[in-house]
């Protein structure tokens, strides 16, 4: 799937079953709070926090589309062609970073 198709799926599922978008300040602090959920398997998972029993179920790569799914809806209420924005996003970084992260030496 694209970033394109995901744009227009998660825009079908809205329309089919959200009834409407939640309004964009309403969507931000959800996507903050996914990005917590990914944190906070992460921490646990790959960092020194401990593992809780009941965070050892929880699935990272679900708890990441739910920040994608979020981020999308964003996208959409506001207009942002994500795929665009992307590959801009791209090549802005290999413009300024192509030499940088090689000659770093604490890389």
């Amino acid at each position: 799937m694209t970033i394109k198709e995901a744009q227009i799926a998660v825009d079908h599922w809205i329309k089919k079953y959200g009834v409407r978008y939640f309004n964009e300040l309403t969507n931000m602090a959800q996507l903050t709070e996914e990005v917590g959920e990914v944190a906070r398997i992460i921490a646990r998972r790959y960092g020194e926090q401990s593992e809780k029993e009941s965070d050892k179920q929880k699935d990272l790569a679900d708890e990441m589309a739910d920040v994608m799914f979020v981020l999308i809806c964003l996208a959409n209420q506001t207009g942002v062609d994500l795929e665009a924005a992307m590959k801009n996003n791209l090549e802005k970084k290999t413009k300024r970073d192509s030499k940088r992260h090689k000659n770093n030496d604490k890389l």
